[in-house]
């Protein structure tokens, strides 16, 4: 199975790939976590993009805030799949980071999901490996039909808490 590779633009958004690794763990999807910044360590980031496949990654996961430019860095080094997870914090509260995940130009796309979206970046890697993996794919649909027997139990438990028929 390929890996997911998480790169975190600093170690303060560890709490935000925390997330993103519990998902993947409990999916059985390997992952590799690091520290790069398109800023401080760009030859590093570049040179981990630009292997990632031949290492045997298959999606790649960048985590930032503020400017947030590390998934798109990591994107314009590989032909895999980015997805890129803005993290809040700084004046405008991670509304910047997110605009510069998403405002990619063409050729050079990241998928982007909401301000701190760990778990659904795992999810969306999961989904993607899932194309070319059976196993995966049922462990996904698995999880997807544990999510909906959670709401339904809720459901319940408020149906009886406001006594509706």
């Amino acid at each position: 199975m390929k890996k997911v590779g998480i790169v975190m633009g600093s170690d303060s958004d560890l709490p935000v790939a925390q997330k993103c690794a519990e998902q993947l763990k409990k999916l059985g999807i390997p992952f590799e976590v690091h520290v790069y910044s398109a800023h401080r360590t760009p030859l590093e980031a570049a040179a981990f993009a630009r292997g990632a496949a031949e290492n045997g990654f298959g999606v790649l996961i960048g985590i930032a805030g503020m400017a947030a430019h590390l998934a798109g860095a990591l994107a314009a080094g590989t032909l895999l799949p980015v997805i890129g997870i803005p993290c809040g914090g700084g004046a405008l509260g991670g509304v910047d980071a997110l605009l510069s995940t998403v405002q990619m130009p063409t050729g050079i796309p990241v998928a982007t999901v909401a301000i701190g979206g760990g778990a659904n970046a795992a999810f969306l890697s999961a989904e993607i490996l899932a194309l070319t993996d059976k196993a995966l794919a049922e462990r996904l649909a698995k999880a997807r039909e544990e999510a909906a027997k959670t709401v339904l139990e809720k459901d319940k438990r408020i149906h009886e808490e406001f006594e509706v028929q």
